[in-house]
Formats: structure tokens, sequence, C-alpha cells
């Protein structure tokens, strides 16, 4: 396709029940991930019964590029591809084409464990790609094996981040989930590796995502126990968020050797202005990540429904949206509920 994809309908931007609009979504593309990382796909706890999408259960290309319009058209402006692992889905670049040809869409990023991005990097850049985030869990080999599940290793780490930068992708995103016990005590050291590069690397609160990683509160490290380490060895400073809705407070080293962010949805939650919607590989709208249950797109646009029915129907679904798990979790008298498991809408 040559150029952007005209909007042939236009419809009220939608907001939900806490005056919060839709401006991002998450379209994981596949439910299948090469790598077993405890706080998402833990190898000895998901369900053992499970079973993965088949090819007809899931999206196909042109039905998310549709999906995608009606987004764009209810006030969409940024894609992120997810999974599972995304660059599990074959052919991806095409799909990154199509969707970088949607008008009103601004910006397609991309989370990956990196392992297989060496292949594609170049190819996803030429198609439209604008961003990726990598996730970086350790840079202490023995450590990086265990949180991938014993199926990765930190070489797949810096051939990612060089393939990436040869690519042209200029500052990628490092997403290190931080585990009190289990890699926390490595931080300075990731810090010390990144700093002075052009990427960014960002630290995520262990989360209860899910029901099958054991998430235990005392496994959290706040973000502020995490600054006032970095702090006491490189002096950081705040910087102000790049837009509405940021999920990363960014911070800046004084001696002016780039930034890091804190991603604290446990101490410090950010639902207040959440502006992000999850579109799951089977086609279910989630409107958190803690959601316990997702709404069926798929099956309304394989039988049939119009472009402005389906528009309506996401519209209804985000009007309705009351999520704020974060800023009520472990509050006295909040319900218990089984959670969507994080490979299943990517994080």
């Amino acid at each position: 396709m040559a150029g952007r994809i005209p909007l042939q309908v236009k419809h009220a931007m939608p907001l939900d029940r806490r005056s919060r609009a839709l401006n991002d979504l998450r379209i994981s593309v596949i439910d299948r991930c090469n790598f077993r990382c405890p706080y998402c796909m833990p190898e000895d706890d998901y369900p053992r019964d499970h079973r993965f999408l088949s090819k007809a259960n899931r999206l196909r290309f042109e039905e998310i590029v549709r999906l995608a319009n009606l987004f764009s058209e209810l006030g969409v402006r940024k894609l992120r591809l997810t999974g599972g692992e995304p660059l599990l889905r074959r052919e991806l670049p095409e799909l990154v084409r199509q969707l970088s040809a949607i008008n009103g869409i601004d910006d397609i990023a991309m989370t990956t464990n990196g392992s297989l991005l060496p292949a594609s990097a170049r190819a996803l850049h030429q198609a439209g790609l604008n961003r990726i985030t990598i996730s970086v869990d350790s840079l202490d080999e023995t450590t990086y094996r265990e949180l991938s599940g014993g199926r990765g290793e930190v070489s797949e780490v810096f051939a990612a981040v060089d393939a990436a930068t040869r690519a042209g992708f200029g500052s990628l995103k490092l997403n290190c989930v931080v585990m009190r016990g289990v890699n926390d005590d490595q931080v300075l050291d990731m810090v010390e590796h990144f700093r002075g590069s052009a990427h960014v690397l960002r630290f995520i609160e262990y989360m209860d995502v899910g029901t099958c990683n054991e998430w235990k509160q005392d496994r959290v490290v706040p973000s502020a126990e995490l600054r006032s380490r970095i702090d006491a060895r490189w002096p950081i400073h705040p910087l102000p968020a790049n837009y509405g809705g940021e999920v990363a407070q960014r911070w800046s080293f004084a001696d002016g050797a780039g930034e890091i962010g804190f991603i604290s949805s446990v101490s410090e939650p950010f639902c207040g202005d959440c502006t992000r919607a999850r579109l799951s590989a089977d086609g279910r709208l989630y409107t958190c990540l803690f959601a316990d249950n997702g709404h069926d797109l798929l099956g309304p646009m394989r039988a049939g429904a119009n472009d402005a029915e389906l528009a309506t129907l996401i519209g209804a679904i985000w009007s309705a949206r009351d999520d704020r798990y974060s800023e009520i979790r472990g509050v006295a008298g909040s319900p218990s509920r089984e959670r969507v498991e994080m490979y299943e809408i990517g994080g």
C-alpha cells in the first residue's frame, strides 16, 4: 500500500467512567513465547493443559489492520506490538508496513525479548517500526538464563541491541523487571553498563499480573528504593513526562550520561491517567493489564459486523471502563479475582 489509509468514517472519541481517553493500543500478535520468564510464564506453574491458539483462532493481519483503523478513529495514536514473543509471528514486517499506513497512527513500537531480533531488525525498520523495547532482566549469564526459564543467553541481548542499532533504531528502551533476592543486587551493574549510551534502561516493579507467577509483595523492590541506590552512586534528577499518561517516570543523570526510567505500578500506581487498551491475539479487548476477562471483537467481526458496528462496540466497552486495580490492590474489602495472564496480552 502506498501512503496512508484514509479515514473512511468519524466516531466520537470515547472517555471512560473516570474521564480517561483511549490513546494507546497494545496488540498481542501471538500468544506463544520462546522464553519461560518466572514473572510471566513460569515453566513449572503455567497451566499444563494450556492450549496455545491455532492459526485459525488467531487474528489475521487484515483483521488486525481493520481493528487498528477503527481504534485510530476513536483516538488511538500509538500502537505497540507484543506477544507472547511477537517475533514468533511470521512476516511481522508486513504487518508493520500495513499498520504504518494508517492515518492517525503516529507511533508504532514493539516489545521483544530480542532473541530473534537480529534476523528481522532491518526489515522492521524499513517497514515503519519506530521504536523497540527489549526485555533485559540481568547481564549476569546465570541469572539471565534463570530469568528466561533456561531458554535465553545474555549474548543474545547484546546481539539484539547491536542489530537494532545498526538497523537504524537510535535509542532503545531496555526493560528490567526487578525481583528482590533474584536480580536486585545487579541493578547498579546494569546502570553502569548502559549509562552513557543512547539507550534508556527502565526498572519495572515485579507485578501480580495473572495468577501463575506466585507473586509476593515482599519480592517487590519499590522504585524509590532503587532510585536511592542509584542516586548514591550517580546523582539523578527527575525529568518531565514526554506526554500525558506516560508509564515510566523519567530521571536524568546529573553528569549528562543519559536517562533511566522507573515503572512503579505497585508502589506508585498510575491508573488515574491510564489511556491504554490491549488486544489479545484471539481478538479480545482488555481494558486493564489486571483484567479478569476481555471483550470479544473477533466473533462479531467474523460474523459480519460492519465498521460502524465494531467502532460502536469498542466505544461502548471503553466508555464502561472503570479499572483502577493498582490503586486498590490490597485495600481491605477489595474482592480477589482471577487475572488474565501476561503472556496472553503482552504486559
